[in-house]
């Protein structure tokens, strides 16, 4: 009962905001609310949804003050000597433009946080869209795939997560992996080499001079507003801060909400000191503050909801107990491929912590090892980041002002695409057997 009502619940929600009948915000409420009612979950509900709201607190206090504090170096133009470099490369060619778009959201990304990758490779590449018409939605599936490779460093989340949950060492899962990882950063690249002829063929090659470079807006408000928000002679200053800010990240001398509490305070100071200009920049950066938390507390509900039902274990339970014994020896495959689905439907922790080393345990049998499965295990991170239960999702399509629905659709078939060349290239290199005899 509880593995039909779970996997009919994710399937109408995802139907719902797919097709644009209900928007995600309030789908995240209603949905799951609905569901529990019809599963007779009448006691304890209230208590499922503020369980799952204040495990999602601290990422929304963290992306809160990410999105304020880089868009407060958006403003005062931290980022403009990159994006000008980029556009003078690509010019106005659109093959270029999203080939250097792969490109550089995964070099972004090799600090493994995907709201810092969002904001930067946004900030870089929208004007640029923008100003020669191309398809927006390319934009964000490049990105967010981009960002769900990279996402498979140690200090990564679901590779600590494997790591942590098997009692292994990250690093044991990680440098095996590193030929396939290469393998789907080609893939990815080979698909913005598709998205770019197609582009190039419906917009042909724009000249653009240096002047009309000049001319493109960098950042999210009009040209006028985003020229009088620059602060050039403050570029070092913020350029140590930056840099300051993303070791200390790195090095995880605080916790990630702190120190980004704290960079934006003295960021804002530095470049805004006086009141009035502190309150216009917190108020131009308020609406994709409140459309990205908004959203992060409602699949707090969803998630709560999810897990305090135990709807999460009965889906997981299920789904295992279909494995033949004769398909033992292909464990290491069958963990790879599941972990598409089981990644995007349920959060990272419930897959690492609670399915994972099930699987794992039941593999040791064949003569699987743990390194092994834990590698195949996060093979479906680029299609993971696309879940509508992953929150920096919402920061990615709300600062692309796209609707996350039409972003899911366009992206979801090329999110398969990189995992499964991820699993191939995991298969080939050796990262995991696909016939343990």
């Amino acid at each position: 009962m509880l593995t039909i009502l779970g996997f009919t619940m994710v399937t109408c929600f995802m139907y719902l905001i797919m097709t644009k009948r209900m928007s995600a915000l309030i789908a995240l409420i209603i949905v799951p609310t609905v569901f529990a009612l019809i599963g007779g979950f009448y006691h304890g509900l209230g208590d499922m949804m503020l369980t799952g709201v204040k495990a999602l607190a601290p990422t929304g206090v963290m992306l809160t003050f990410s999105i304020l504090y880089f868009g407060i170096m958006i403003d005062a133009g931290l980022f403009d000597p990159l994006v000008r470099f980029i556009l003078k490369i690509v010019r106005g060619d659109p093959l270029k433009v999203l080939v250097g778009t792969a490109v550089l959201t995964l070099l972004v990304s090799l600090d493994g946080d995907s709201s810092t990758t969002y904001m930067i490779a946004v900030a870089a590449f929208l004007p640029l869209y923008r100003k020669l018409g191309m398809n927006i939605l390319a934009m964000t599936c490049l990105i967010n795939l981009a960002s769900g490779i990279m996402n498979l460093s140690p200090w990564g989340g679901p590779t600590a997560r494997a790591a942590a949950a098997l009692r292994i060492d990250a690093l044991d899962i990680f440098i095996p992996m590193i030929p396939a990882m290469i393998f789907a950063c080609a893939t990815l690249v080979g698909i913005a080499l598709w998205f770019g002829i197609l582009e190039r063929r419906r917009l042909g090659v724009i000249k653009i001079d240096n002047q009309h470079l000049n001319d493109i807006s960098l950042g999210f408000g009009n040209a006028e507003e985003c020229e009088a928000n620059r602060r050039p002679k403050m570029f070092w200053p913020n350029f140590i801060l930056t840099t300051v800010l993303l070791v200390l990240l790195v090095m995880g001398a605080m916790p990630i909400q702190i120190l980004f509490m704290m960079a934006f305070a003295v960021a804002v100071m530095l470049n805004y000191p006086t009141l009035e200009q502190q309150k216009a920049r917190i108020n131009e950066h308020a609406g994709n503050v409140l459309a990205v938390t908004s959203l992060i507390f409602a699949a707090g509900i969803f998630t709560g909801i999810l897990s305090g039902t135990g709807m999460v274990d009965a889906m997981a339970k299920s789904l295992l107990a279909v494995i033949p014994h004769s398909f033992g020896p292909y464990l290491a495959v069958f963990t790879a491929i599941v972990s598409l689905p089981f990644t995007f439907f349920m959060s990272n922790d419930a897959f690492y912590f609670g399915i994972l080393p099930v699987i794992a345990q039941t593999a040791a049998g064949y003569g699987i090892s743990a390194e092994e499965i834990a590698r195949a295990s996060i093979i479906g991170q680029p299609f993971h980041l696309l879940s509508p239960l992953v929150p920096s999702v919402y920061l990615l399509v709300g600062l692309a002002k796209v609707d996350i629905g039409d972003h899911q659709r366009f992206a979801i078939k090329w999110g398969l695409l990189v995992s499964f060349a991820l699993l191939l290239g995991g298969i080939i290199f050796g990262a995991f057997p696909f016939y343990h005899s």
